[in-house]
């Protein structure tokens, strides 16, 4: 099954995360399908999330699954995940 989910980069007190589609059997910071987005939980508000929201509705279309912290992120920004299903 192919999820979409965080890579976590940064240090010890200072993490960011990428937004990566990737088969869910692989360990969270192995080899990635696609880089579809930033997430940055430390930086001011309107910097903190940036992606790609076409790839996103893409993989979610094709049916890949956010994890709960993307799915999150996803509707903060205003793309609604239910299910597999997308609106907008």
């Amino acid at each position: 099954m192919v999820k979409i989910r965080l890579k976590k980069f940064g240090t010890n007190k200072r993490p960011f995360y990428r937004i990566v589609v990737v088969d869910s059997r692989k360990p969270r910071d192995g080899m990635t399908i696609e880089e579809i987005g930033q997430y940055h939980p430390i930086d001011v508000e309107e910097k903190q999330v940036a992606f790609k929201e076409d790839r996103a509705k893409y993989w979610l279309s094709v049916g890949a699954q956010p994890s709960p912290i993307v799915k999150k992120i996803f509707n903060t920004k205003g793309l609604s995940v239910a299910g597999t299903a997308i609106t907008k």
